[in-house]
């Protein structure tokens, strides 16, 4: 998996610029719920003032979830709009609708698919590919790929699920050949009772290591409380790109940044 360089360039300024107050309330990822942007119905957006806002962001990443985004007519609309204007975005799905929408992007730099999988999904066998729940969102990664756009894969980690699964889930990511990984714990469980939470902390940091890549570990605790609906602290969040910036350096396919 290859962190992009573009993407640890434009997070490290983003923290440059907060640190200089250049930036007051700007996040490094920014969270835009799609159901709160589009019409289920139509292309047409709920709210072009709120587009135009986010366009005008500050914040690198955008992240859109919540409902299916690929259940609104408009989703490739604004996704184009938002790469357009510069930022990163990272379209979260369940995959399900992505072999048959995915046509109607462009498989920029800037875009992220990125498809939630779940224990169950499809593996490899000595008999195969064994047919799950998350069937149609493995076949949908694989057009994707054929079509040349930047996939991701997010693992959303419950106190239910063993680290045996999780490693499943890692071993597809990488039969798959995606660009990258996120992992975090799943919305709701993080605010469980102090020692099922910090049991769940524990699991998903052992989790993360296991995705081969420094770099998207690094993301995946800086994407962590925006998933969650969290505030972000100025302290916590240049921390996270200071770090990636380090990795970067460290990384011995890694480029100087300047």
């Amino acid at each position: 998996m290859r962190f992009p360089l573009r993407l640890i360039a434009d997070l490290t300024m983003a923290r440059i610029a907060r640190k200089l107050r250049l930036a007051q309330g700007a996040r490094p990822i920014q969270f835009v719920g799609a159901a709160e942007i589009l019409h289920p119905d139509s292309s047409h957006p709920v709210s072009h003032e709120k587009i135009r806002d986010i366009i005008g962001s500050r914040s690198p990443v955008v992240w859109i979830g919540g409902s299916e985004p690929l259940h609104h007519p408009g989703i490739a609309h604004l996704v184009r709009a938002i790469t357009h204007s510069g930022h990163f975005v990272f379209l979260e799905t369940d995959g399900t609708l992505l072999r048959r929408r995915m046509h109607e992007f462009q498989p920029v730099s800037r875009l992220f698919l990125t498809v939630r999988l779940e224990p169950g999904a499809p593996r490899r066998t000595s008999e195969g590919l064994r047919p799950g729940a998350s069937h149609l969102a493995v076949e949908g990664i694989r057009a994707a790929r054929l079509s040349g756009f930047s996939i991701c894969i997010h693992v959303r980690l419950t106190p239910e699920m063993e680290m045996s699964d999780a490693a499943e889930l890692f071993h597809l990511a990488h039969s798959l050949d995606v660009d990258g990984c996120v992992i975090s714990p799943a919305r709701g469980e993080a605010n469980s009772p102090l020692p099922a939470a910090l049991t769940l902390s524990q699991k998903t940091a052992e989790a993360r290591k296991r995705i081969g890549s420094i770099w998207w570990e690094s993301f995946s605790r800086l994407v962590e409380p925006v998933l969650l609906g969290e505030q972000r602290s100025l302290p916590a969040a240049g921390a996270s790109a200071v770090h990636l910036e380090h990795v970067a350096n460290e990384d011995e396919e890694g480029v100087k940044v300047v």
